[in-house]
């Protein structure tokens, strides 16, 4: 006979299960060009796993926002898309469209960016291994709680290479320079 589980984080069994809702964990409105906003919901370092990993959701805003070009020089990343069409996703300089129940994987140093062209906004999965990318999305993003209103597009920090330095990007991949003057008002960057 199965007991019924709370609606709240809990301790699933004695070998270390976990269940957790989405909206309980960290969240995090994200700059332009992504804008949108990011949920960290499992890391490994804070489970105590025996292999470090960050798992979490990103959805990006319509209208051409983008998750700008980046690599991972130390992980290895899963993506899996679960809502949003007219997206996109650009692997060494190739363009690959996405819908739901497209899955990616990215291996160490793979330039990757998500482009949402559609007019919903564009969700995934990431999974990262190891983990540690949760600290990136604290560092450039504001708080998010459930049900607060989208904020406007805002920048990122002025030190974000260095933030990029400190967390899981590879340097002198990113297209960070140069990049952050706003086109409209979705404050998506020009490419």
């Amino acid at each position: 006979m199965h007991q019924e589980a709370s609606e709240h984080t809990a301790d699933v069994d004695s070998r270390g299960a976990k269940f957790f809702i989405a909206e309980e964990g960290p969240s995090f409105w994200q700059p332009v060009p992504a804008n949108g906003f990011v949920r960290c919901l499992l890391n490994g370092a804070k489970l105590g796993t025996t292999t470090p990993f960050s798992m979490g959701t990103q959805t990006v805003a319509p209208g051409g926002c983008y998750v700008r070009e980046h690599a991972h020089d130390r992980s290895e990343e899963v993506i899996f898309f679960y809502a949003g069409s007219g997206g996109s996703v650009v692997i060494d300089d190739i363009e690959y469209p996405v819908k739901p129940q497209t899955a990616v994987y990215l291996g160490t140093n793979c330039r990757h960016k998500f482009v949402n062209n559609g007019a919903d906004d564009l969700s995934f999965m990431w999974f990262l291994m190891p983990g540690g990318i949760e600290e990136f999305f604290e560092s450039v993003g504001r708080v998010r709680h459930p049900g607060d209103p989208t904020p406007e597009p805002f920048a990122r920090p002025d030190n974000v290479q260095e933030i990029e330095a400190r967390t899981v990007f590879a340097s002198g991949v990113s297209s960070v320079s140069g990049e952050g003057d706003t086109n409209g008002s979705n404050g998506a960057a020009k490419d």
